[in-house]
């Protein structure tokens, strides 16, 4: 690239800057109206916020943004857990509120197996708190495969067997408070 388009670019970006600090009536755009803020710095901040112009450097480092638990203290997901540890589990989110196992089998039947998935909508131990989604696959050779989601007894017992354990773990949680 020539000297020439070099000094062009460069009067070009020039330009620009400084046409965008000119409103759309010819007036600098810059500064601050001393009329529309106030005298005293804490207010202008404060207003500033407000409006949504500004951070304050201690909030980016607050830890309090949301309510968190670690896994160990929700009871239904400790609960869930439990319930389902014989299983070999395949994602485990907690951030995520879900729990998905591998496919599992228990020898009797080798071409039917079961994948089970817990999703949490809630912390609080009520039957509407946790979804559970039983998957079945049924084999007639290792290429021939067919998935579906079952409505079974499992998927009801399993539900059931998670908020009892869980309200069971709640209530020795709040006797050793």
């Amino acid at each position: 690239m020539s000297k020439t388009h070099i000094k062009f670019i460069f009067i070009l970006i020039i330009a620009i800057s400084l046409a965008s600090c000119v409103g759309p009536d010819g007036k600098r755009k810059f500064g601050a109206d001393a009329r529309k803020n106030p005298d005293d710095p804490a207010l202008r901040v404060k207003k500033n916020l407000e409006e949504g112009r500004g951070f304050r450097v201690n909030d980016a480092f607050k830890t309090n943004r949301g309510v968190f638990e670690f896994a160990s203290s929700n009871p239904l997901w400790r609960a869930s857990l439990e319930i389902i540890d014989f299983m070999p589990l395949t994602t485990v989110d907690y951030s995520g509120g879900i729990i998905i196992t591998d496919w599992y089998n228990d020898s009797s039947n080798q071409n039917e197996s079961i994948k089970i998935t817990l999703r949490f909508l809630s912390n609080e131990i009520k039957s509407n708190s946790i979804k559970v989604i039983v998957h079945n696959k049924k084999c007639k050779t290792n290429e021939n495969c067919k998935i579906d989601e079952i409505d079974s007894k499992i998927k009801f017992e399993l539900q059931k067997s998670i908020l009892a354990k869980a309200a069971q773990l709640e209530i020795l949680a709040k006797k050793e408070e």
